[in-house]
């Protein structure tokens, strides 16, 4: 017997019962940002290997275990974007965007690769929506990334659940001195550290400090600190930074491990963290990257932006109960007709409600069937009022109108004043 079909080991399908919840949040996040004034972008999610590697760093996890690359056929070197921020720097170079200082700030959504161990809140194809600001090098739009990420809590209702933590990285410079001293005191406890930092101590040490076993957690506690190292600049901007959150009132935490995971991170980096999901817990991080345009060929370009992933968030959203009520309910009216003739009555009404009412999700039943079996259908859709149209509406140019989630009496409504009390019911219901 041949092998069942079925999705990729962490590729999930998002059924129909779920998708309700995502539109809600997508549709929450997209118009937050119109009002931010932000301009979607879209990428490929295929970019030439070398994209990433340019820019991500060849001696990142993501690079060296995570991505999913392979030859076209032309021979070509190709792989699934495994986030977001590369592709839109190439994007906006290729097409000149950002030349001649042009401010930009962009969005977009979408799926990102990365061949992981899939557990819950992790998986190897998941979705992310990122922003990237370009041209701006103040401290100023650092914080209105925060700022519109806190606003987009308090509007899903997950403010209580989530912490920002922040850290700066300074520039390259600086950074370069930091990692001297901290190669330098690590190299000095290499028997203590974990097999992992070993061999990041010699590619990429500064993810040492993100290391999540609790042995060289433990050499860490004396470790250099970034602060420490800090140029006036990177110090000014980051005191700037912090001015404008107290200056909100949006409440943080200082984390000197704070690094991230990708080599182009320089200045600003922050997380969003929630203890409510398990070992998942970043749901929204980024940071500034003044020096990744030039780094893949462009002009000195400042940068920043951040990514949060679509899946946590949603999970978190189901986790707190933050879901409203009306999100699971896809349809306000279905309409029941028996009988050809009333079939096409209903037909021709629908459309004239839905003339006057765009908004409103009426539901017309196909496949004919019985009194009972239509009104089995018009409850499992979800509704909260039944149309009925049969032979005695039919003669008397009325509708039967039912509610299906409350008290009320079934009416009839003449077909011409049908439209307006649907907007009064539907509301008020």
């Amino acid at each position: 017997m041949s092998k069942s079909l079925q999705a990729i080991r962490g590729m999930n399908d998002i059924l129909p019962e779920q998708t309700p919840v995502w539109r809600y949040f997508e549709g929450t996040v997209s118009r937050l940002l119109d009002n931010y004034g932000y301009k979607q972008i879209r990428m490929p999610i295929v970019e030439f290997t070398e994209l990433f590697k340019r820019s991500i760093g060849e001696v990142t996890d993501i690079v060296e275990k995570e991505m999913y690359t392979f030859e076209d056929r032309n021979g070509d070197s190709l792989t699934l974007r495994p986030e977001g921020t590369a592709a839109c720097v190439r994007a906006v170079l290729e097409h000149g965007i950002t030349g001649g200082g042009q401010v930009q700030k962009l969005w977009y959504i979408g799926p990102m690769f990365r061949h992981e161990r899939p557990q819950k809140g992790r998986y190897r194809q998941f979705h992310q929506i990122g922003l990237e600001v370009f041209n701006l090098d103040g401290p100023d739009i650092d914080a209105e990334l925060i700022v519109l990420t806190w606003r987009l809590w308090g509007e899903l209702g997950i403010r209580d659940a989530v912490k920002l933590e922040l850290n700066s990285l300074g520039t390259s410079e600086s950074r370069g001195r930091y990692r001297e001293a901290l190669v330098e005191y690590l190299s000095a406890h290499h028997d203590k550290l974990d097999e992992d930092s070993q061999r990041r101590l010699k590619t990429n040490p500064l993810r040492v400090l993100d290391t999540k076993n609790a042995d060289t957690q433990a050499v860490l506690v004396d470790a250099p600190k970034m602060a420490d190292y800090l140029d006036d600049e990177s110090r000014a901007h980051f005191e700037g930074l912090k001015a404008r959150l107290d200056a909100v009132g949006i409440p943080y935490v200082l984390n000197p491990k704070l690094v991230r995971g990708l080599d182009y991170y320089s200045k600003t980096v922050f997380e969003w963290v929630t203890d409510k999901l398990g070992a998942q817990g970043t749901v929204c991080a980024g940071g500034r990257y003044d020096g990744l345009v030039e780094q893949m060929g462009g002009k000195p370009t400042p940068g920043v932006g951040f990514a949060m992933g679509i899946e946590r968030l949603v999970l978190l959203l189901e986790t707190l109960e933050q879901i409203p009520e009306e999100i699971s309910r896809q349809v306000d009216v279905y309409l029941c007709a028996f009988g050809e003739e009333a079939e096409l009555a209903g037909l021709a009404l629908a459309e004239r409600v839905r003339d006057q009412l765009p908004n409103l999700r009426l539901q017309v039943n196909a496949g004919a069937g019985s009194f009972k079996s239509q009104f089995k259908k018009a409850d499992k859709s979800g509704a909260l009022y039944a149309l009925i149209l049969g032979d005695d509406e039919m003669a008397q140019q009325v509708v039967g109108f039912k509610p299906l989630r409350g008290q009320g009496e079934q009416q009839s409504i003449a077909w011409d004043a049908l439209a307006a009390h649907l907007a009064t019911c539907v509301v008020q219901g």
